[in-house]
């Protein structure tokens, strides 16, 4: 498994408009079998900012197996408008150097 992050700049006025375009976006995510989960974050300290967080099968079946599919249309359409404003978008995979508590 790996994550991918992506980092956006958005300003206040379209905060609201980019969290139901990525609520609309993110049913495009929840079918294809590579993706195993994602989360949309917003900065406490810099409002304008966000982390979306998706977890893939593998490198591949992002950039191949959900990037080659209808779903990826139908998730790029949604999001376009934000396209210009990322950031940051990288691939990372999880090192042996982790904990997580559960309360």
């Amino acid at each position: 498994m790996i994550a991918e992050y992506i980092r956006y700049k958005i300003p206040p006025s379209e905060a609201p408009r980019f969290e139901q375009d990525y609520a609309e976006a993110g049913r495009s995510l929840e079918a294809p079998t590579h993706c195993l989960g994602y989360e949309l974050a917003r900065c406490l300290d810099e409002p304008g900012s966000y982390i979306l967080r998706i977890q893939w099968d593998s490198v591949e079946g992002h950039m191949q197996g959900f990037r080659g599919s209808a779903e990826f249309r139908t998730f790029f359409a949604a999001i376009k408008p934000y396209v210009g404003m990322i950031e940051e978008m990288r691939h990372y995979s999880a090192t042996a150097v982790q904990r997580t508590k559960t309360p």
